[in-house]
């Protein structure tokens, strides 16, 4: 990886707050708005230099990376639906 790539990126997004790339292991960690924190593995260095530069964070997660890429929800996370 580029030493000039910073590993942590805050997003103006309404869906994505802020994602931290771990080349070592190419886990891409992603906070949403609502709170939840996921992790998806096995994401290239371009995969999240491309999510740096899109126009909308939240259309290209939804696009390029959930359909792509395992993933799990923080551990201890819950997540509740209103009744």
């Amino acid at each position: 990886m580029a030493d000039d790539l910073p590993l942590v990126t805050d997003f103006d997004s309404s869906a994505v707050e802020r994602a931290r790339y771990h080349p070592e292991s190419g886990t891409l960690d992603i906070w949403y708005a609502g709170g939840a924190l996921y992790s998806y593995f096995d994401v290239p260095e371009e995969v999240y230099r491309a999510l740096r530069e899109a126009p909308s964070a939240g259309e290209f997660v939804n696009l390029e990376i959930k359909p792509n890429f395992r993933f799990a929800l923080e551990p201890g996370r819950r997540r509740f639906r209103p009744d």
